[in-house]
């Protein structure tokens, strides 16, 4: 009787933890804590402390730390890409001007924060892509989402005339990204935002003028 007691109590813990979607509640968490810590250093007894559950609800939601990780990856990445849609297709600004809002939008936000945290994606690149293949391969996929959607952008801008017919729209949204996630890097290192303004200054007056 006591074990069946023990098993109807846990299942209505579980029937209370999804009315309030703990399981988003663990994600939302994780997402802020590794942005600040890193994945290897965020561990997930100080995630479900923050979120006042229980250990056992962590396996119940995901397999392993390793699953954990990459719901957090999806998760950000979803999110990350409603933002790119809101500024580069925003058909009500040129398309050279969709990429430097995108840009001075990503500044503020990293000012704002003091220059801590920066791009989550490219945080778990730089500490996770020589240590293990899906997250490697997941963050690959996101990151080649990414330059499509610059790529894009960039070929509507030959479209209306801002950018030179022999420029490479692949190319060049190769190298924005990877510009711009090396200036985000260089802004937590010397914590300044100044590295990224550069890179917006410069690319707009070489590469995008």
């Amino acid at each position: 009787m006591k074990n069946r007691l023990t098993l109807l109590d846990d299942r209505s813990i579980f029937r209370a933890m999804e009315k309030k979607d703990t399981k988003a509640e663990i994600i939302a968490k994780g997402t802020e804590m590794i942005s600040l810590y890193g994945y290897n250093a965020t561990g997930i007894d100080m995630i479900l402390k923050q979120v006042h559950v229980p250990k056992g609800s962590f396996y119940h939601y995901f397999n392993s730390k390793e699953d954990f990780g990459l719901a957090v990856i999806d998760r950000f990445a979803e999110r990350y890409e409603q933002r790119l849609i809101t500024f580069l297709n925003d058909s009500e600004v040129s398309p050279l001007n969709r990429i430097r809002n995108y840009l001075e939008s990503g500044l503020a936000r990293l000012t704002q924060n003091q220059c801590t945290k920066g791009c989550l994606i490219g945080n778990l690149g730089q500490e996770l892509a020589d240590q293990n293949e899906r997250f490697r391969s997941r963050l690959d996929e996101i990151f080649q989402s990414w330059k499509d959607r610059f790529a894009s952008c960039l070929r509507e801008a030959q479209s209306v005339g801002e950018l030179r017919q022999d420029q490479d729209p692949v190319v060049i949204a190769g190298f924005i990204l990877s510009g711009w996630e090396g200036s985000i890097l260089r802004a937590k290192v010397t914590k300044s935002p100044q590295p990224m303004h550069d890179f917006i200054e410069t690319i707009f007056s070489t590469v995008l003028k």
